[in-house]
């Protein structure tokens, strides 16, 4: 079939997957996963647009959520969940909606992924709004739960974005900004949990991870907004202090335990020496980026 979506075509070099010994079988699956970075590539500006369109939602309050189905939903999900501990963000500011919602993340509920009024409801008890940021992911391009909330988000103005795994999809064609993983067929025809998913992740980490990156939440390549819940991420809090100043280990927990394990607020005061007070000040004249910060109390510093 000429118009067969490529995630549903036969992958020919695979033919033969079920005479293959283990080795063979991940041997192929290795060479087949190492085209995904490159199908990512180029869809690379369109996805750095989407996070800079991100970026200026979220200033202005913005929010946003992140919706499909089956593997593509359940993704998703994933990505949301580690962004509160990882930069300290409210849960409400990136939400998942997956289709069948909370029992499908454990169960396959794929029928729930042709159920179009069902992600308008939770969109619309959410409150959904133009000043939020829609992310559609689906493998294929046109499953219908996620295609009925873009066209919502669209006609509120509402900022959309969509993640899927062929070319020139419906999807594309509504979004804001098509982002396009063209990954081919599957080792196993249609079974878009592999490269597709993958690829999906991929640029989930790219959108998330830059826009928190953009937000000011990382200094140099350090997690400076997380927050410090067990003993493992006060350890990493401890070790990012020692990383980027001159303080040592003991003096990294002693300012920690003085400013209430708010790292941003330590590393702050750890750079240029300053009082608590300072440091709220400065951060939030920042708009919590600490190294536009601590340039910020220099040159004020200088000045005076």
């Amino acid at each position: 079939m000429t118009n067969q979506k490529t995630t549903e075509q036969r992958n020919s070099q695979s033919l033969a997957l079920d005479e293959w010994n283990s080795l063979e079988i991940v041997s192929f699956m290795n060479k087949e996963d190492e085209t995904i970075a490159v199908s990512i590539q180029k869809a690379l500006p369109t996805i750095a647009l989407a996070i800079d369109a991100i970026v200026a939602k979220w200033i202005t309050g913005g929010r946003v959520f992140v919706i499909g189905a089956g593997t593509s939903g359940r993704l998703g999900v994933v990505d949301a969940v580690e962004l509160g501990p990882t930069f300290s963000i409210e849960k409400e500011r990136w939400t998942s909606i997956l289709s069948g919602g909370y029992e499908a993340m454990w169960t396959s509920l794929e029928e729930t992924e042709d159920d179009e009024q069902h992600i308008l409801t939770a969109l619309r008890s959410h409150s959904f709004s133009s000043n939020d940021v829609l992310i559609g992911v689906t493998a294929s391009g046109s499953t219908p739960f996620v295609l009925s909330a873009i066209q919502y988000a669209k006609e509120i103005n509402a900022t959309t974005i969509g993640i899927s795994n062929n070319e020139h999809s419906l999807l594309s064609s509504i979004c804001d900004y098509g982002i396009e993983a063209v990954t081919g067929p599957e080792v196993i025809r249609g079974s878009t949990r592999l490269k597709a998913g993958t690829a999906q992740k991929m640029i989930l980490n790219m959108l998330s991870t830059a826009s928190m990156v953009r937000l000011g939440k990382v200094y140099s390549n350090e997690m400076v907004d997380m927050r410090l819940i067990n003993s493992k991420l006060v350890k990493r809090a401890i070790d990012s202090l020692t990383n980027l100043t001159e303080i040592t280990e003991l003096e990294a927990t002693k300012i920690l335990e003085e400013n209430d394990y708010d790292l941003k607020t330590a590393l702050f005061r750890a750079l240029t020496d300053s009082t608590k007070e300072d440091a709220f000040r400065y951060i939030a004249e920042a708009e919590g980026h600490i190294k536009k910060a601590v340039q910020l109390y220099f040159s004020k510093k200088i000045k005076n």
